[in-house]
């Protein structure tokens, strides 16, 4: 367990009420962490948070929740502030909120849709990352995880300005690689590929898509969200002490068949 062992650290996990981000977060607790759970719903966020510490807890408080849009730098900055106020600190920073209004040929896109899917995807990360990183360049100590995606490493018919923003993902973490690995600060992307989850739903709720993603795919099915968990746990912890500037991919298999 040693390896693994979160206890003493504090993660921030944007969208964490459900999905990928809300089976990251119980997992971090579950390795001891304490964690803040966000999201845009004050009630949402509750809610997980009181399933954490009814579950990982052990009569301790180890979740609390902090609403926040991630669209606006105030609520980021706030956020930020709120989860220091609580646990005094940040170890561990995991950017997985997103957001994907449109689906179909990039063609059509409006300029609207294409800067806000840049704006949640790509700028917030690099806002929170920027507020935050500061604190673990202090005490030489940190670990930022972006949940990016496989659509950032290949192209897409139908999710085109998606893909570009979590390609863009990639390149966030490479950049805080580099310029804070000096500092004992760690970033990393987790791609996952095709996972059960309700951002996800137009894609595995598609027959045909959802035949085509795992038709050649090695495992032959979609993922569930708490196979992505562990990975987050990894990249948080000891474990995961000399990886930086990395994208792990866990897709079944998919982009190597």
């Amino acid at each position: 367990m040693e390896l693994f062992d979160l206890n003493g650290k504090t993660a921030v996990v944007t969208g964490s009420t459900k999905g990928i981000g809300e089976a990251i977060a119980h997992r971090l607790a579950e390795h001891g962490a304490k964690v803040v759970v966000s999201s845009r719903k004050a009630e949402a966020c509750e809610k997980v948070a009181g399933e954490i510490n009814a579950k990982w807890g052990k009569g301790r408080e180890v979740a609390t929740p902090i609403p926040c849009n991630i669209n606006y730098r105030d609520q980021l900055q706030a956020l930020v502030q709120k989860s220091r106020s609580k646990w005094g600190r940040i170890d561990v920073l995991v950017c997985n909120a997103a957001i994907n209004p449109v689906f179909g040929s990039m063609s059509a896109i409006e300029d609207e849709a294409f800067d806000k899917i840049m704006g949640a995807n790509v700028r917030a990360n690099h806002q929170l990352c920027t507020m935050v990183i500061p604190e673990m360049v202090e005490r030489k100590d940190g670990s930022v995880i972006v949940v990016s995606s496989i659509g950032g490493l290949r192209g897409s018919p139908y999710l085109g300005a998606y893909c570009i923003s979590k390609a863009a993902d990639f390149q966030l973490v490479r950049n805080i690689a580099a310029e804070f690995g000096p500092n004992n600060v760690r970033a990393n992307a987790i791609a996952p590929g095709l996972v059960k989850t309700d951002f996800a739903r137009a894609l595995w709720e598609n027959p045909a898509i959802l035949e085509r993603s795992t038709a050649t795919a090695p495992l032959r099915r979609i993922g569930l969200p708490d196979e992505i968990a562990g990975a987050a746990v990894f990249l948080a912890s000891k474990a995961g002490s000399f990886m930086t500037g990395q994208a792990l991919v866990i897709d079944g298999g998919v982009t190597i068949a």
